[in-house]
C-alpha cells in the first residue's frame, strides 16, 4: 500500500473509521472487502463464460487463484493516471493473472460489477444490523417481563397523567422495534442485484458475446447471479433501481427513530426531579470537566445525535432515485461512497449502544414509588369519581368537588408540601355520603390502577420471543 493511503490522526479521518461502529461493520465497508467482492463477481462472470464455451478452465482457475491478492496501492497508482477506479482494479487483477487476465470483465460494463457488489454488501450489512437488533429485542423482552407489574406514573404532554407499569412502557419500545425488525427483514429479503445486463440494461453486449453459444443472455445472467447467490431485478437500466437504496435507508432510519425515542425517554427519566431511570455509570467515569458531581446520560445522547443524522439520509437516497434520469446519471456516485457506510456504521453504533443501555438499565424503584405517591392520587380520583357515581352520585356535581380539591392540592405540591388530596377527599362530606372513608382511601391508591398493562406487556414480550431469530439470553 502506498504511503498516502496510510491515515493517522494528523489528517482528517471519519469518526466512523475509529470511534463509531463495530469492527465487523467497518470491515464490511472497507475498500479491501469491496475489492474482494469485485473479484468475486469477475470470477463468477468468468465461470459463466466458461460454461458458455467462451473462456477456458485454465483462465478461470488463474482468476480464482489470485482473487485474494488485493493491492490497493498499485490500484491507486494506476487510477491516478487513468482516472477510473474500476479499470484500475481490473488492470491490477490482470497484471496478477498472466493466463486469465485478458478475459477479465469481458462483455461487462462497470455497473454490472459495481451494482452487484453493492447489493451483496447491502445484504451483508443488513444481516449485521438485524442480528444486533435481535439481541436488543431479546434483552428487552427480559426487562419487560421483569417489570411488567411495577407501577409508576405515566406522562402525557410531559405532565403526570395516570399510572402505567414500567414493563408496559418498555413494551412500547419493544412493539416499535418489532415493526423495525419486520421491515428490515422485508427489505433484506428484497435485495436484488443488477444482473449482467450491459450499458443500458438491455443485455445487448451479452447477446452479441453469446452468439452461437449454448445459452441466452438471460440464462447467462441467471447462471452468474446464482453463482453469487443473489437474485436480480427483472428490469434495470445501467444500474439497479435506485429506489432500492431508498428502501434500505428508510428501514435504517425507522430503526434509528425507535431507539431515538427510547434514548430520549431515558434522558428525561434520568433527570433528577424524576430520577426513575439511569444509564449505567462506571466507577471511574467522569461526567463533566467542570462539575464533578455530574452523571450525564452521554450514551443516550449519542444515540439521539447519531439517529438525528441517520434520519436525514433517506432524503439523499430519494434524490438519487428521483434524479436517476433516463437510463442513469452519475450524480449519485460520489455521495453513495459515503451514504451507505455512514448510515450503516451510525445505526450499528446506535444498536450496540442501545444493547448496553438495555442490559445495564438502572431502575430506581424508590423514585418511581415516590413519584407515584406524589402524583398518582390525582389520577386515582378518576376511579373515585366513577365509583361515587355508581353509588348514586351526580357525575357533574362530583366532578366539580374533585376538581376544587385537586386544584388546592396542586398548589400545595407546587409549594413543596406533601400532597393533601387524599386527606381532603376522604374528609369531604358529599363523598362520604356515598362511600365509606376507608373505601375512598382504598380507591385513591393508584398503585393498582394500571388496567391490563401487565398482561399486555407480557404478551408483547412473548411475541418478541416467538419472533423468528429472536431468542432469550
Amino acid at each position: 500500500m502506498s504511503d498516502d493511503l496510510v491515515f493517522a490522526h494528523d489528517t482528517f479521518i471519519s469518526p466512523f473509521t475509529w470511534r463509531y461502529g463495530s469492527p465487523a461493520m467497518r470491515q464490511l465497508w472497507s475498500e479491501e472487502h469491496k475489492r474482494r467482492l469485485l473479484r468475486r463477481v469477475w470470477v463468477a462472470l468468468a465461470r459463466g463464460q466458461m460454461a458458455a464455451g467462451l473462456v477456458t478452465a485454465a483462465q478461470v482457475a488463474d482468476l480464482e487463484a489470485h482473487a485474494d491478492q488485493i493491492d490497493i496501492g498499485r490500484a491507486q497508482e494506476i487510477e491516478a493516471i487513468i482516472q477510473h477506479d474500476l479499470m484500475a482494479e481490473i488492470r491490477v487483477f490482470a497484471e496478477q493473472c498472466s493466463v486469465g487476465g485478458p478475459i477479465i470483465h469481458l462483455g461487462a460494463t462497470s455497473m454490472d460489477i459495481l451494482d452487484n457488489v453493492e447489493a451483496l454488501r447491502l445484504r451483508q450489512a443488513l444481516d449485521l444490523i438485524i442480528a444486533g437488533l435481535g439481541r436488543c429485542l431479546s434483552v428487552l423482552a427480559g426487562q419487560i417481563e421483569r417489570y411488567a407489574d411495577l407501577p409508576g406514573m405515566a406522562f402525557t404532554h410531559l405532565q403526570p397523567a395516570e399510572p402505567t407499569t414500567l414493563g408496559y412502557r418498555l413494551a412500547q419500545t419493544g412493539q416499535d422495534l418489532l415493526t423495525d425488525w419486520d421491515e428490515l427483514l422485508r427489505v433484506r429479503q428484497g435485495i436484488r442485484g443488477k444482473g449482467l445486463r450491459g450499458a443500458v440494461g438491455t443485455a445487448a453486449s451479452y447477446e452479441q458475446l453469446l452468439t452461437g453459444a449454448s445459452m441466452s443472455a438471460a440464462d447467462f445472467s441467471a447462471r452468474v447471479m446464482a453463482d453469487l447467490d443473489l437474485p436480480e431485478y427483472d428490469v434495470v437500466t445501467q444500474t439497479y433501481p435506485r429506489k432500492q437504496d431508498w428502501l434500505v435507508l428508510n428501514a435504517l432510519a425507522g430503526l434509528a427513530g425507535s431507539l431515538y425515542k427510547f434514548a430520549f425517554d431515558l434522558r428525561l427519566l434520568q433527570s433528577p426531579p424524576l430520577g426513575e431511570w439511569a444509564e449505567p455509570f462506571g466507577r471511574q467515569q467522569v461526567g463533566s470537566s467542570a462539575m464533578p458531581f455530574k452523571r450525564n446520560p452521554i450514551h443516550a445522547e449519542k444515540i439521539d445525535s447519531l439517529a438525528r443524522f441517520v434520519a436525514a439520509l433517506p432524503r439523499v437516497a430519494w434524490d438519487n432515485a428521483a434524479h436517476s434520469l433516463l437510463e442513469r446519471t452519475l450524480d449519485d456516485s460520489a455521495n453513495r461512497r459515503v451514504l451507505f457506510p455512514d448510515a450503516f456504521l451510525a445505526v450499528d453504533e446506535i444498536v450496540q449502544t442501545a444493547l448496553r443501555l438495555l442490559k445495564g438499565l438502572v431502575i430506581n424503584e424508590a423514585a418511581i414509588a415516590r413519584n407515584l405517591a406524589t402524583y398518582g392520587v390525582f389520577a386515582a380520583s378518576e376511579r373515585l369519581l366513577m365509583e361515587a357515581v355508581k353509588a348514586g352520585g351526580d357525575r357533574q356535581t362530583l366532578h366539580e368537588v374533585i376538581r376544587e380539591h385537586s386544584l388546592a392540592a396542586w398548589l400545595a405540591v407546587q409549594r413543596g408540601e406533601p400532597n393533601p388530596l387524599a386527606a381532603r377527599l376522604v374528609a369531604d362530606a358529599q363523598l362520604q355520603a356515598l362511600l365509606a372513608p376507608d373505601t375512598i382511601e382504598t380507591l385513591l391508591d393508584a398503585s393498582h390502577y394500571v388496567g391490563d398493562a401487565p398482561v399486555r406487556a407480557r404478551a408483547l414480550a412473548a411475541r418478541i420471543r416467538d419472533q423468528g431469530g429472536v431468542h432469550a439470553g
